[in-house]
């Protein structure tokens, strides 16, 4: 009951901020949405994209699911995320989108050691972590064969940085999406929140790497 408490006296306060006569926000918001920014984020409950990208409603169109995936377009394609993606690309017409990953990613664990994930209660023909977990299973397989020397920690960031690439990828199997990226009007993003340090990184195609555009804090030293 606590925790249901702490939601409804949430809400007040969202209710005091965005309903009252001084903040007109709903009031545009009621005839429609405009969000500029599709963000396909995890499901993770410590990485709420609105949150850390300190948002109001109405600025963006959040698709989540578990580690961040996007699945390419084809045939039998799990349709709640590419029709999430089609809505906001084709009928709102967003000019960029941002694949959000982050640092200690369930799924990606699963994907790189099942066992650690390993849940009896769940059946094989139900498993749909798995199943779902299968669209970054070459990312993960070529982070292991390439990766072998590395620590399972050190190969589980690379997995999960790979994956968003993977992600990104994947965005342009969409013919619709490819179509508005190379006319100018559609920006893909990869990001990942370093939940270790508090930083944000992005993928610089440039330099083919994730560079930091939000520096980790310097903590004050104990003692």
């Amino acid at each position: 009951m606590e925790d249901i408490e702490k939601f409804v006296r949430g809400f007040s306060r969202f209710q005091q901020q965005y309903f009252t006569e001084q903040d007109g926000l709903y009031d545009s918001l009621r005839a429609g949405q405009s969000p500029t920014t599709l963000l396909i984020g995890c499901c993770d409950s410590r990485v709420d994209p609105m949150l850390l990208t300190g948002s109001d409603p109405g600025d963006m169109f959040v698709v989540r699911n578990i580690a961040n995936l996007v699945p390419p377009c084809a045939p039998g394609a799990p349709p709640g995320v590419s029709s999430a993606i089609e809505f906001a690309v084709c009928n709102l017409e967003v000019a960029r989108v941002i694949v959000l990953g982050h640092a200690h990613c369930g799924g990606i664990r699963a994907l790189m050691d099942p066992l650690t994930m390993a849940t009896p209660e769940v059946a094989p023909e139900t498993d749909f972590v798995r199943q779902w977990m299968q669209i970054a299973e070459p990312v993960a397989r070529r982070v292991q064969r390439e990766l072998a020397y590395k620590t399972l920690e050190e190969q589980h960031k690379a997995c999960e940085l790979a994956s968003i690439l993977h992600s990104l990828d994947n965005l342009l199997t969409y013919p619709w999406l490819k179509r508005r990226v190379l006319a100018g009007k559609l920006m893909l993003h990869g990001w990942y929140f370093d939940i270790e340090s508090g930083a944000l990184m992005a993928y610089s195609p440039r330099q083919q790497q994730f560079l930091d555009i939000v520096c980790p804090l310097q903590r004050p030293l104990n003692g």
